[in-house]
C-alpha cells in the first residue's frame, strides 16, 4: 500500500482529534495531535510561573506515545490528562502565538512525517507543517455545538464549564487563531471542508476515509 499524510485543519472542538484518531486506527497509520504539543509547552509556561518562552524552550522535551489515542510525555512525565484543564486552555493560544514556540513545534513536527503514514490534526497543519500532504481536510461546525461538544466532554473529564461561556470562549478563540500574525487558521487552498455540524463522528470518519482511499489507490 502506498504511504500517505493525511492533514486535518480545523478550530476548537471541531472534532479533530476524535476522528483523527479514528481515521489514524483505521488505516494503521499514526495519529499525531499537535494541539497537545501546544498544551505541553502552555502547561510548563504555567507550571514555571509563567518565564520567557525562549528560556523554557531551551529545557522541552515532548515525546509522544500511541497508547489510547495518544499519551504526551512533558520532560519524562505523563501530563496527557492535565491539558484540557481550563488554566491549559485559558492560555493555549497566547502560548501557541509566540514565534519561538511554533518554530519548535514545527520543526518537531516536520520530522515526525517525513517518512508518511502519518495522521496529523492542527490549525496549520496543511498550510505550514506539511503544506505537501496527500490529503487535507478542514473541519468545521457550528460555535454552538462545539460548545456543546466541550461541555461533554468537560463533564467526563470532572471539569467545572458552562455552554455559554464555552460559547463566548470558543468564539474568542476562533478570533485570536484566525487574526495571529504567524501561522494563522486558514483553509488551504487544496483542503476538502467538511461542516460536522449534526454528523455523528462515524460518519465523518467514514467520508474522510473514503477521500483516504481515493489517495491510496
Amino acid at each position: 500500500m502506498n504511504k500517505i499524510n493525511i492533514a486535518i485543519d480545523g478550530p476548537a472542538a471541531a472534532g479533530k482529534s476524535t476522528i483523527a484518531k479514528r481515521v489514524a486506527s483505521a488505516l494503521d497509520m499514526v495519529y499525531v495531535d499537535t494541539g497537545a504539543m501546544y498544551r505541553a509547552i502552555t502547561l510548563a509556561y504555567l507550571e514555571a510561573d509563567r518565564p520567557d518562552l525562549n528560556e523554557l524552550l531551551s529545557g522541552i522535551h515532548i515525546r509522544l506515545l500511541a497508547e489510547n489515542g495518544q499519551r504526551v510525555i512533558l520532560n519524562e512525565k505523563d501530563v496527557t490528562d492535565r491539558l484540557r484543564e481550563n488554566d491549559v486552555t485559558e492560555n493555549v493560544s497566547f502560548v501557541a502565538s509566540d514565534p519561538a514556540v511554533r518554530r519548535f513545534l514545527v520543526n518537531l513536527q516536520q520530522q515526525l512525517t517525513e517518512d508518511k503514514g502519518v495522521v496529523m490534526d492542527g490549525r496549520d497543519i496543511g498550510t505550514t507543517v506539511i503544506p505537501d500532504a496527500e490529503l487535507k481536510v478542514y473541519m468545521i461546525a457550528s460555535v454552538d455545538e462545539r460548545a456543546m461538544r466541550r461541555q461533554l466532554d468537560n463533564e467526563a473529564r470532572g471539569i467545572e464549564s458552562s455552554v455559554e461561556q464555552l460559547k463566548a470562549d470558543i468564539a474568542h478563540r476562533d478570533h485570536l487563531d484566525m487574526t495571529r500574525d504567524i501561522s494563522p487558521l486558514t483553509k488551504a487552498e487544496d483542503a476538502i471542508e467538511i461542516d460536522t455540524t449534526g454528523q455523528t463522528i462515524e460518519e465523518v470518519t467514514e467520508e474522510i476515509l473514503k477521500l483516504a482511499a481515493e489517495k491510496l489507490a
